[in-house]
């Protein structure tokens, strides 16, 4: 091979070497497409040529939607955003979190379990987990102090729970995979579903079973906490439970039933929030400014992120990236099950220093092309091989949030958390939901039925 056989490499090595500089992901990734665009043409057209170039302009305003600003699935997104920032101005959260203590007063954990319980409410209303995490961090970490919470149980439950958003649906990470491949978005969600409850269940169980066994680590609740009354109780619950689970309810069940498109009920959520908003009495003109600075700039970001990768993939693809990656695969001679091993690895260790936006925009259409050509037998067949493998990298990513020295969610806690909490303590938390985290990326590989179920069900 000659050295400009090499260059699909030197891009993936100087992307790696950039991203460490802090500049911003959408120039980095945009820059380096168009610096080894003009490297290949220094080879001769055989490689590259400038002409190549103009060939971005349908990949990101195409006719018909194929291009990304084009993209009528993509319009989610937005709606996503702006409905999770509306609920965490609503005051919904506030009041959920302090209904559920209420009822599991008497469980063992009682506040932790409320934490993770209200993280999965949140998590099904929106997907943006640097709201989710901070949200919850301000709401949730002082009133665990307060009743003298083991601190990395405490600050382990807030991170853990705030990163589901970007498993179960509606989740912008799940939209953003089902464009890059090309798949059903409503069949990504019904896959996701199951995997994330799982989860969810997995981190119950273990506070459940750890303030059961060690109660120190989670003084209970006060018995008096809460309305004195039968009357007063389900009041609370009928205005803070039953109306962030109803909007559950219009955004997932509108997708599961049929009655909606992802993208319809991506506006149906939006107008959710905004009528529980104006329901707290929470809808002013201020907040509603925020919302719509906030989504904007969330939105303008995930879009320049896009644009980037779109140049990095395009001229990595265009360079031979792809035919290099595929000799590199099979000379390694790992078979299907060894190679997918060694890809979750890859993603894994990659969640240590980069977000999943940047680990999916990059890895995702390079890796699934290969993974659609590999033989599991009767374990996984047919198209179910994609959803099933996108499935099992979304429950990897999650765990980029929480993996030092660079998830993302450890320092949205850090920096909304009070001064007394250390970043060691966060780290020490998070452990042992990192390790739940690995058992069930093990179980949706080892029974793809977890995840594909409810796809079939459906699409039957």
């Amino acid at each position: 091979m000659e050295f400009a056989d090499y260059l699909p490499l030197m891009m993936f090595a100087a992307l790696a070497l950039l991203l460490f500089t802090g500049y911003p992901v959408a120039f980095i990734l945009g820059g380096v497409g168009l610096a080894f665009g003009f490297i290949g043409m220094a080879f001769g057209d055989f490689y590259f040529s400038f002409i190549q170039f103009f060939n971005l302009v349908p990949r990101l305003w195409g006719e018909g939607g194929g291009g990304i600003a084009a993209n009528l699935i993509l319009t989610a997104i937005p709606m996503f955003i702006f409905m999770g920032t509306m609920l965490e101005k609503s005051g919904v959260a506030t009041d959920l979190l302090r209904c559920l203590q209420v009822l599991l007063r008497r469980v063992p954990g009682g506040l932790a379990l409320s934490v993770t319980i209200l993280g999965t409410v949140m998590a099904a209303t929106t997907g943006i987990i640097g709201a989710s995490v901070v949200m919850m961090t301000l709401l949730a970490l002082p009133e665990m102090m307060k009743r003298g919470y083991n601190m990395p149980l405490a600050t382990g439950t807030i991170a853990s729970s705030g990163t589901l958003g970007i498993l179960i649906p509606p989740s912008i990470m799940l939209v953003i995979m089902a464009d890059l491949l090309a798949r059903s978005v409503g069949n990504l969600f019904f896959a996701a579903f199951f995997p994330g409850l799982m989860l969810a269940v997995f981190y119950m169980i273990y506070i459940f079973v750890l303030c059961r066994l060690k109660p120190e680590l989670a003084p209970p609740l006060p018995e008096d906490m809460g309305p004195d009354s039968t009357a007063g109780l389900v009041k609370m619950v009928l205005r803070s439970f039953i109306p962030p689970v109803f909007l559950v309810f219009l955004v997932l069940g509108s997708i599961l039933f049929g009655w909606a498109a992802p993208t319809e009920a991506a506006g149906v959520g939006a107008a959710g929030a905004t009528l529980l908003a104006i329901f707290n009495r929470k809808l002013t003109w201020t907040v509603l400014k925020e919302v719509v600075e906030r989504s904007a700039l969330t939105n303008a970001m995930i879009f320049g992120i896009f644009i980037g990768a779109s140049c990095f993939s395009y001229v990595f693809r265009s360079l031979g990236g792809d035919d290099l990656v595929i000799d590199l695969v099979e000379s390694l001679g790992f078979g299907s099950w060894g190679l997918l091993i060694l890809l979750m690895g890859i993603v894994f260790i990659l969640g240590f220093f980069f977000d999943w936006l940047e680990i999916t925009l990059i890895v995702l259409p390079v890796f699934a092309p290969i993974v659609a050509l590999l033989d599991f037998g009767d374990h996984v067949t047919g198209t179910d091989v994609i959803y099933w493998f996108a499935i099992l990298m979304a429950v990897n990513l999650q765990t980029s949030f929480l993996t030092p020295p660079f998830g993302f969610a450890l320092f949205y806690m850090k920096g909304a958390a009070p001064p007394g909490v250390s970043i060691n303590q966060i780290y020490k938390g998070i452990i042992p939901f990192v390790i739940l985290q690995l058992i069930g990326l093990g179980l949706v590989m080892a029974f793809p039925d977890i995840a594909l179920w409810l796809p079939r069900e459906f699409l039957d």
